[in-house]
């Protein structure tokens, strides 16, 4: 799907569902329903310090605004937002050619800004005798992180780590059911939004005071439905506990597993995330440090996969990182971590400063 469709598509299921809301709040009669936009200013930067064979310069930066509206009623809400990067980010040109009065051709190059609907969702919510229910629909995030680095194992491909490297999101309908420490939901994920390829996602958590467990399956079993294709099955485990504000431990284990009885030569075939016949076990742990105030949160995180050199050449076992987190003011915050890269005595450096303006 390009850029404009996704804009478009976006455009029209915020209109759609703030026309929805509308007609939910005048039955409900219950709480005002609110509208309000939002925004921010991102600056990233991320440096190897070691040597990594490249110039001594920034190894990865970028500066961006994420741009949007929310609509909350009491049992409807709508979410839309645009994230906008600058002409120049990715040298992303657009040729145009044209010809004058003279039949003369005339080529020209110009910049554009590349444009992506990040979030757009729409999410409906009954409060039921027996329970509550939601349906939402849309792109939404669906992740487990806390500090961003590690897990979240049913999503993102095991080798994509690093800095904020789990913030992922789904293009998706769900449904939900929430009651009292239970909390369910069941996810259809697409790939290109056209749901002939996809998968099925469902989690279930369950809340204890300050502890919380939750377990998680994907499977993309929308694939072989008309295509040829191998399924890779995911389970995963997450547990957190908190004993005081800003001290607590959470930690993540996942058997991810892949078969191997297709011809994924086909023409029609979709080939697997992972090699067909493997299986991995990585787990995570995490712990939350309090700082007396100073900082806003203080991460410590170790992960291990025995056999990560499968999916990244020459990386280790094990890998580790160390993130803080600093609110400046009530509309600004830093968050800067330092975590290995390939091998753990590869370290690298990253940073991310956000300024929101409403």
């Amino acid at each position: 799907m390009n850029q404009n469709f996704k804009k478009i598509a976006a455009t029209a299921v915020f209109a759609t569902s703030i026309f929805a809301a509308n007609s939910f709040a005048e039955e409900a009669k219950a709480e005002d329903p609110a509208f309000k936009l939002t925004g921010n200013v991102q600056a990233q930067a991320i440096k190897a310090v070691y040597d990594n064979d490249a110039d001594n310069t920034l190894d990865n930066s970028f500066l961006r605004a994420n741009v949007g509206g929310k609509y909350t009623s009491d049992n409807f809400e709508a979410v839309i937002n645009l994230r906008i990067f600058s002409p120049v980010f990715g040298n992303k040109n657009v040729t145009d050619v044209t010809t004058d009065e003279n039949g003369k051709v005339k080529v020209t190059k110009t910049a554009q800004d590349k444009i992506s609907a990040d979030t757009y969702y729409a999410k409906y919510t009954w409060n039921l005798a027996f329970g509550n229910f939601s349906a939402q629909f849309g792109r939404f995030r669906t992740d487990w992180s806390v500090a961003g680095n590690f897990g979240t194992y049913v999503d993102p491909h095991l080798s994509k780590r690093g800095f904020l490297a789990r913030d992922y999101q789904h293009d998706a309908i769900a449904v939900g059911f929430d009651k009292g420490i239970s909390s369910f939901s069941l996810l259809l994920g697409t790939y290109d939004s056209k749901f002939d390829t996809g998968y099925l996602r469902a989690e279930e958590t369950l809340k204890f005071g300050d502890a919380k467990i939750s377990a998680a399956y994907r499977g993309n079993i929308l694939d072989p439905v008309q295509h040829t294709a191998e399924v890779t099955h995911r389970v995963a485990g997450r547990a957190s506990y908190y004993f005081l504000k800003n001290l607590g431990v959470y930690g993540e284990v996942a058997y991810i597993y892949t078969g191997d009885n297709e011809n994924l030569s086909a023409k029609n075939a979709i080939k697997s995330e992972y090699a067909q016949g493997t299986d991995y076990v990585p787990f995570f742990v995490g712990v939350e440090i309090p700082t007396a105030g100073f900082l806003n949160s203080l991460y410590a995180e170790l992960e291990y996969l025995s056999n990560r050199d499968e999916l990244q050449a020459d990386a280790d076992a094990v890998a580790w990182t160390v993130s803080l987190i600093k609110k400046i003011g009530k509309r600004s915050k830093i968050q800067l971590s330092a975590y290995s890269e390939k091998e753990v005595s590869e370290v690298a450096i990253a940073a991310r400063f956000t300024a929101t303006v409403q």
